[in-house]
């Protein structure tokens, strides 16, 4: 379909934009009757993230935070709307180039989805579906823009060769004879508009096409399986832990106005994974497989979990992300079941020294099996501060292993577990440069007062919290512009695998800028040290410092 009668940029535009919402519309309904990861945008998403450079991937977390992937997310629609419009305005010069457009589109979905760890032939659907229903919105939109239908009529209602008024015209040409100025080719004749659109159509088929690609990813969200997967998530029931958590001490909680409270909310607590788009596992469905090199490969459901004995544990978790005084870390109270226990049943066998453990989006963990097996309380969680895992925190279960990085011990949506080998096997972060075992440093964070801030002179509050898991946090030391060191006053932890809030509460604060540092020593007597180190390969190091004026 070829016209010299070309529409204005900005009607093309205007096509290629909707005609990419329609496919993106129509994939996502797609998507949600076959599978939410089938959706070629949050594929093409997922691969972004696994092709991201261990530097990049920091650096977004550095600048965004945990909304990382929102941006991700919003820079690939970005992207695409800009494509969108340039098959728009090149299938306005010929047809066949807008659907060789749609076509490309097509390849990098279809590329995207195919390749995930856990795809199949059927995931292929959505993206063919988007790209289909998208080349006939593309068609039917350029026809409807077009000044001239396909049956002659013109904008005015009349066909090539009717007479308007009688046979002649009033400047007395008849039609059917060429004016003087109609003697060259089409798209050169005076008086003819090169870019004429026929603007009720091009409006009631952008509406159309609106209309579609709404209803269709309303409906496609709406099929993925969130609504049911909360539903399931409230309804699910909690026994009571075989071994409850203590009660915490007094004083665990200094109750400072601004400090980190020792236990996280789960609002509050960090995220931080490979997920553009959160699994949706049905407890119903979810099923734990352990094998490898075991005696007797074991497969649970949650009902099977649930009914092993339970334990109630605080645990600190961090992510190897952490920068010197960051804040991806934090604390809660978790219900599961010792993951030792469930190994132990499986018989696991001489040689041994690792789990890889995959989630239900396939990303893949290993953890040091003798950290596992040492006693510890890693476990299969299910519950979080006395509810059901939040769905963005693993649903229905996850790993917890204290003492660890997250990425190389806290699987979320855990859904299989290989008991192999490090060097037989590899998991996701150590193909891309981290470091295979990650036990997590001593550290320490200044919280009161804050960086760059201003306080009133005299006796001022500095506090914050310090971490050094499954170790302990013997002491915490402060000191103000490289004076002395000042020994801060602790509060409580119930163990050893908790972080612990700590306090300066005499420091006569004098007016001027002033830097003030912090450093903590672990029950093992090592004291963090100073010298800064990125957090590639296995975490960062150095003292935390922030600067305040005095006033």
């Amino acid at each position: 379909m070829r016209s010299d009668n070309r529409l204005p940029v900005w009607a093309s535009a205007l096509i290629g934009l909707v005609t990419g919402a329609v496919a993106i519309g129509v994939s996502l309904l797609a998507a949600g009757l076959v599978k939410a990861s089938a959706f070629p945008v949050f594929a093409v998403g997922n691969a972004a993230v696994d092709l991201t450079p261990a530097g990049l991937k920091d650096f977004a977390i550095r600048t965004f935070g945990e909304n990382d992937k929102p941006v991700l997310l919003a820079g690939i629609f970005a992207v695409m709307a800009v494509l969108a419009v340039a098959v728009g305005v090149f299938a306005a010069r010929d047809l066949r180039y807008g659907l060789a457009g749609l076509a490309a589109f097509g390849v990098v979905g279809l590329a995207a989805v195919l390749t995930r760890p856990d795809a199949g032939p059927v995931d292929a659907i959505p993206t063919v579906a988007g790209v289909a229903v998208g080349a006939i919105a593309l068609r039917a939109l350029l026809r409807r823009a077009s000044a001239a239908r396909d049956d002659g009529t013109r904008d005015d209602g009349t066909r090539d060769g009717d007479a308007r008024d009688g046979d002649a015209r009033d400047d007395g040409v008849r039609d059917g004879d060429a004016r003087p100025e109609e003697t060259g080719p089409p798209v050169m004749r005076a008086g003819r508009d090169r870019y004429a659109v026929n603007r009720r159509g091009l409006l009631t088929g952008v509406l159309g096409g609106a209309a579609v690609a709404g209803v269709s990813g309303l409906a496609g969200r709406a099929l993925s399986g969130r609504s049911e997967v909360s539903a399931a998530r409230v309804g699910l029931a909690l026994p009571r832990p075989a071994v409850p958590a203590k009660p915490l001490p007094a004083g665990t909680d200094l109750r400072i106005r601004g400090l980190t409270p020792f236990v996280t909310p789960n609002r509050d607590f960090y995220r931080v994974d490979t997920a553009i788009v959160v699994p949706q596992v049905d407890p119903r469905d979810w099923t734990l497989r352990i094998g490898g090199m075991v005696d007797r490969p074991v497969e649970l459901t949650l009902a099977d979990l649930l009914k092993r004995p339970l334990v109630e544990e605080d645990v600190t978790l961090c992510c190897v992300s952490n920068p010197v005084g960051g804040h991806y870390t934090g604390n809660a109270r978790w219900l599961g079941a010792r993951l030792a226990d469930v190994l132990r049943d499986a018989g696991v066998r001489s040689g041994a020294d690792m789990l890889l453990s995959t989630s239900a989006d396939g990303w893949t963990c290993g953890t040091p099996l003798d950290v596992v097996l040492d006693g510890r309380d890693a476990l299969l969680a299910v519950a979080m501060n006395g509810e059901a895992l939040p769905v963005d925190h693993g649903f229905p279960v996850r790993q917890v292993v204290p003492g660890l990085y997250g990425y190389v011990s806290a699987t979320k949506w855990v859904t299989e577990i290989k008991v192999t080998r490090f060097d037989q096997d590899t998991a996701y972060w150590t193909t891309r440069g981290w470091a295979e075992k990650g036990p997590i440093k001593t550290q320490s964070r200044i919280d009161l007062p804050r960086d760059g801030g201003s306080v009133p002179a005299g006796r001022t509050v500095i506090a914050g919290v310090a971490w050094a898991q499954h170790r302990g946090v013997d002491a915490v030391e402060v000191r103000v512009d490289g004076g002395s060191w000042l020994q801060a006053r602790l509060a409580e932890a119930p163990t050893a695998d908790t972080w612990r809030q700590w306090v300066v509460d005499d420091w006569d604060a004098v007016p001027g800028r002033h830097t003030i540092e912090v450093r903590a020593t672990d029950a093992t007597g090592h004291t963090q040290t100073a010298q800064r180190a990125p957090v590639t390969p296995d975490g960062a190091t150095g003292w935390h410092a922030v600067t305040v004026t005095v006033t």
